[in-house]
C-alpha cells in the first residue's frame, strides 16, 4: 500500500472515530434528556392521581400535564425505575416518556414502549421471570405483574406485540434498533 492511500485509511479511519462518538455524545445526552423528563413530569402525574370513587369502564382515565396526555406510572423496582406513562404513541413522544402502544390495564393487555435511554427502558432486558412490576392508574387503582418472560422480536412484529395474551408488554429497541426487547408480564391476583 502506499503512502497516499495509508493517509487515506488514517484520514478516513479518524473521521468514522469522530463520527461514532459524536453519536455516543448525541445518545448520551438525549437519555440525560429522558431522564430530566421523567423527573418533572412524574411528581406531576403521581400528584394528579385520583382515588376517588369512579364507575368502571373499559377505558383509562387521562390527564393532561404540560399538553401530553398521561395514562398512569411504571414501576419496576428490581431496576430502580419510576416512569409516567403517556396515553399514546409518537417518536417526539417517546422522547419524553415511555408511551402505551395499545391496549388498557382494565382490558388486561396493556403495551408500553419507550426507549432504550438508561432512565427508561434501556435495562429491561436484565429482568428475569418473577420480578415484580406495578403500574398506578390515573385512578390509583394499582395493577400488579409478575415477568414471565424477557424475549426478542423483529420490528415487524406488531400483531406478536399487541396479541401476545400477556396482560402487560414493555417493549424497546435494541441497541443499533434492529430487534424489540420485549418483556412479558401475567397480572398477580389481588389478595
Amino acid at each position: 500500500m502506499g503512502r497516499k492511500a495509508g493517509n487515506l485509511c488514517l484520514v478516513l479511519g479518524t473521521a468514522l472515530i469522530l463520527a461514532a462518538l459524536s453519536l455516543f455524545l448525541w445518545n448520551q445526552w438525549e437519555d440525560s434528556r429522558a431522564g430530566a423528563s421523567v423527573e418533572k413530569i412524574l411528581p406531576l402525574v403521581e400528584e394528579q392521581i385520583d382515588i376517588g370513587e369512579r364507575l368502571y369502564s373499559t377505558e383509562m382515565t387521562e390527564v393532561e400535564i404540560d399538553g401530553y396526555l398521561y395514562i398512569g406510572y411504571l414501576s419496576i423496582p428490581s431496576l430502580g425505575l419510576e416512569l409516567p406513562v403517556m396515553s399514546s404513541w409518537s417518536y417526539p413522544q417517546l422522547r419524553i416518556a415511555p408511551c402505551r402502544y395499545y391496549g388498557s390495564t382494565k382490558t388486561g393487555d396493556l403495551v408500553i414502549a419507550a426507549h432504550n435511554y438508561s432512565r427508561h427502558f434501556g435495562n429491561i432486558r436484565n429482568l428475569s421471570a418473577g420480578d415484580e412490576v406495578y403500574f398506578t392508574d390515573m385512578d390509583g387503582e394499582i395493577t400488579a405483574y409478575e415477568v414471565a418472560e424477557v424475549d426478542t422480536l423483529n420490528p415487524t412484529d406488531v400483531e406478536e406485540m399487541t396479541d401476545s395474551g400477556y396482560a402487560l408488554t414493555l417493549f424497546t429497541c435494541t441497541y443499533g434498533g434492529q430487534s424489540r426487547v420485549t418483556v412479558r408480564c401475567n397480572a398477580v391476583e389481588k389478595g
